[in-house]
């Protein structure tokens, strides 16, 4: 079987913990910052694991990480 190519945009926003679930950054912290609370901003800033219905699809991704 040949190798499967890991899918560049996935390989930069995902990675796995040791238990083997992705984890995703949040969205909507690039611009228009201003409007935004402080607060609001630094909770943006943590990783969280993505939700269920996408691990599988998410693992094929990134087949080799």
């Amino acid at each position: 079987m040949p190798k499967i190519k890991t899918h560049s945009g996935a390989k930069k926003r995902f990675k796995l913990t040791k238990s083997g679930k992705a984890v995703r950054g949040h969205a909507y912290k690039s611009h228009i910052l201003t409007k935004k609370t402080t607060k609001r901003k630094r909770n943006l800033r943590k990783t969280l694991v993505a939700d269920s219905t996408n691990q599988k699809a998410i693992k094929r991704l990134i087949p080799y990480k």
